[in-house]
């Protein structure tokens, strides 16, 4: 706000008039001041009120609070006249992240909101259930593109209460609103606790959202800055029991070859080259450099999501999208082992189509293969490759666990941490973070080398010692 100290308060001013309506006598009282040479004024049907609001002006100038010059009110005053509520700023942030968003983060940012709104509701009465608006914000106000039609017929009471009932942000700020929006990021909505990296994920996206109403100058700080609340420690290392061996990978990707043989080579990738599903599909024919003998090479362009049409610019269930982390037209070559560069000559013999993806959806339709058809394909293989405790357990509970098989795998081999990084698509930091607890074989290497810089003691000085 463009602000000033240079203020005069002058004496209120009596008025006699006569009632438009009525034609009687009555009077009215105008509290006049001075902000920056510029007179301003505000009329008052009794003498009370105009003192009332006479003495906030009087008081702000005293504490040498500043004056905000376009509406000549002291600078809160005038936050308070023109605070948006918290339904204006999170439909602004939402579309201010909208362009430059994936699918997939529009999703995750609609998500978070919907998971806060409630704490900045005001008035309860005439409240629709939880559920409606938990749909009316995620399905509609929450997506931009949705919201340029009008909400359905279903939808629109609730929009419209939503609009006239979310807090302004001035209360929002409270410490006390802050607080009991946090707490709703670390419940599930049948009461028990989110997962830590939910909690994280949805916190930021909240901090992020209150700092769009710093920027925009509707807040003066952050107020989730002045909050003391401790998130969930979030446990990102990679739970070893998760990892399959080489045995029961392989007996996995045997049971899909008997079940799926299309869909061996969709898992192979994720073990043996360590890729993300999303760049399984999204990898092409041309793409595989695969020689008849010895290692070959996979040139990694971009991944595909499955993001929701609603959430997509061009209206489709996927989204192809660069690699993660990286810039849009940067590639990533990772190795592809003998093991690998056989079966995929296989199926790019039997079901690759020239130039187009490696991994297609069964029949004639067209685009990558289905996230439900690989998920299907994967709990019907593990029902086969294990044995029941097994498959009670979380070994190779989803697909993705093949990857970190993988990684794991080349630490353990020996392989530089640089060298994996670079072909998992990962920094070396957040990778020996993650695997940390992936590899074997640390502890005794270790105790080894401690040993030889001991160097080991003659038998006769250990008697001598013990003397």
């Amino acid at each position: 706000m463009s602000s000033t100290y240079d203020v005069r308060i002058w004496t209120i001013r009596e008025y006699k008039g006569r009632d438009r309506k009525t034609g009687k006598d009555r009077k009215t009282y105008r509290v006049r001041w001075e902000v920056a040479g510029r007179e301003c004024g505000e009329t008052f049907q009794t003498r009370a009120m105009a003192e009332s609001f006479r003495s906030r002006l009087v008081v702000a100038q005293r504490e040498g609070t500043a004056f905000d010059k376009p509406s000549g009110l002291p600078e809160p005053m005038a936050r308070e006249l023109n605070s948006r509520t918290w339904y204006e700023l999170s439909v602004a942030f939402v579309d201010m992240k909208w362009a430059r968003a994936a699918a997939t983060q529009r999703k995750s940012i609609a998500d978070a909101l919907t998971t806060v709104t409630p704490a900045f509701l005001g008035d309860s009465r005439g409240a629709p259930s939880g559920e409606d608006i938990r749909r009316a914000l995620y399905a509609w106000a929450f997506n931009k593109s949705q919201r340029e039609a009008d909400p359905p017929a279903d939808l629109a009471p609730v929009v419209k209460w939503l609009k006239t009932n979310t807090l302004p942000l001035t209360e929002v700020a409270n410490a006390a609103t802050i607080r009991k929006a946090l707490d709703l990021l670390a419940t599930r909505l049948d009461g028990g606790p989110a997962a830590a990296n939910t909690v994280a994920r949805k916190r930021a996206i909240l901090y992020g959202a209150l700092k769009y109403a710093v920027e925009l100058r509707y807040l003066d700080a952050h107020p989730m800055d002045f909050v003391q609340w401790r998130a969930p420690k979030n446990e990102e290392k990679i739970d070893r029991k998760v990892v399959p061996n080489p045995q029961q990978a392989r007996s996995l990707l045997a049971a899909v070859r008997d079940k799926d043989p299309a869909l061996e080579g969709f898992f192979a990738c994720m073990y043996f080259a360590a890729l993300r599903p999303s760049e399984v599909m999204h990898l092409r024919n041309d793409e595989c450099e695969l020689p008849e003998e010895g290692w070959g090479w996979l040139h990694l362009s971009g991944s595909t999501q499955h993001v929701g049409e609603e959430w997509s610019d061009s209206g489709e269930m996927r989204e192809d999208r660069e690699l993660k982390h990286r810039a849009k037209r940067s590639t990533r070559d990772v190795p592809a082992c003998p093991e690998l560069v056989h079966i995929l000559r296989h199926h790019r013999q039997e079901y690759g189509k020239p130039g187009g993806r490696m991994f297609n959806a069964p029949g004639a339709r067209p685009g990558p293969v289905s996230k439900s058809t690989y998920l299907r394909a994967w709990r019907q293989a593990r029902g086969k490759a294990l044995t029941p405790a097994q498959q009670r357990s979380v070994l190779a509970r989803v697909p993705y666990h093949l990857r970190h098989a993988a990684v794991s795998l080349w630490l353990n081999a020996g392989v530089p941490a640089t060298q994996v990084a670079e072909w998992a698509g990962h920094s070396v930091h957040v990778l020996l973070k993650v695997y940390a607890s992936c590899i074997d074989g640390q502890d005794e290497a270790a105790r080894k080398r401690i040993e030889g810089a001991l160097g080991t003691p003659e038998p006769d000085e250990v008697s001598e010692t013990d003397g």
